[in-house]
């Protein structure tokens, strides 16, 4: 009976070791995961830094936004910050005249819509030849096209006005469209080079086959890449859409004042706030202009994009997703 009990105290031991361990194990593993990368502790890092950075992202639209609902009571109100007291939709009815909204965006589409479809067009096959065909020079080329992306456009500003100049193009959409059709114009080095990395993901299997049927290489960039590369082409239309929708250097400089875009309007919009409502209500009268109806403006500019990437967004994803799978 004696030698029992020693054995029997060690059993307990043993036992309450053995929970104790157990339990710290699925404290562990809540905490950790099982492999010390998929716990509650990475989730709520991984997840806070999300929020962060989104937040630095949405913080300056949340506050235009915010600030364009204001009235001018609001402005001068210390006690309101973020909510204001009641929308204040007049300040989107003087934006939108001062805009000159509906001419303004109709200039904007045509000098972005028609440019970015033209250089998604040529782009693709300028990135289609890089990437499957080997010619004298290729490595070369492709380095000068990579050169054209970081020469400032301060450089070759004067010979491109005088080139347009003399033929005429001057105050017409066509200073964009021209060189985006020979996948040329604003960024188009960074669009071949999305094309060429895309397309070299692509089997080369597929083109093999369709030559054995008899394919040419035209009929295999129309029928076999171009419908397999739909997140390349969206995502090359919406940056070249983009970056042509804010384009107010070169706007300025080819339209004058032919044609006004949305962002070169609200460049001026101080001085076309006091000439509409100066001639509308009387020199005597004071035009009062606010904060919230300069961002009133800036909310109708950047609307039409931001819906447009609403409805693109998966092919952003998609697109880096399948330019880090190495090809065949």
């Amino acid at each position: 009976m004696k030698e029992e009990l020693p054995s029997l105290g060690k059993a307990i031991r043993r036992l309450d070791k053995s929970v104790v361990e157990r339990f710290w194990y699925k404290i562990k593993k809540f905490l950790l995961g099982k492999q010390g990368n998929d716990g509650l502790v990475l989730k709520l890092v991984v997840y806070a830094l999300l929020i962060s950075i989104g937040f630095v992202y949405l913080y300056p639209f949340l506050f235009m936004t915010s600030q364009s609902f204001k009235s001018l009571q609001d402005l001068l109100d210390p006690t309101v910050q973020w909510l204001p007291k009641s929308l204040y939709f007049d300040n989107y009815q003087k934006a939108w005249e001062v805009l000159d909204f509906p001419k303004a965006f109709a200039a904007s589409l045509l000098n972005s819509v028609l440019p970015a479809i033209a250089q998604t067009i040529s782009c693709a096959f300028v990135g289609y030849g890089f990437a499957r065909f080997n010619f004298p020079g290729k490595n070369l080329m492709f380095v000068f096209i990579l050169f054209t992306f970081i020469i400032p456009v301060q450089v070759v500003m004067i010979p491109l006005f005088l080139l347009f100049k003399e033929y005429g193009m001057l105050g017409s959409p066509l200073p964009f469209i021209i060189p985006a059709i020979f996948a040329g114009g604003i960024k188009s080095a960074l669009f071949i080079l999305i094309y060429t990395q895309f397309f070299r993901t692509i089997p080369k299997s597929l083109e093999e086959s369709a030559q054995l049927d008899g394919a040419g290489a035209l009929a295999i960039f129309f029928r076999i890449i171009m419908p397999i590369s739909v997140p390349a082409i969206v995502v090359v239309f919406l940056f070249s859409l983009v970056w042509h929708w804010n384009e107010t250097y070169t706007a300025s400089l080819y339209l004058g004042e032919s044609m006004r875009t949305l962002p070169v309007m609200l460049q001026t919009f101080d001085i076309a706030f006091k000439q509409a409502f100066s001639s509308s209500q009387g020199a005597s009268q004071t035009v009062n202009i606010n904060e919230s109806i300069k961002l009133a403006g800036t909310v109708l500019i950047i609307l039409p994009l931001l819906t447009l990437y609403l409805f693109a967004q998966k092919w952003f994803v998609e697109v880096v997703d399948k330019t880090g799978i190495t090809g065949e």
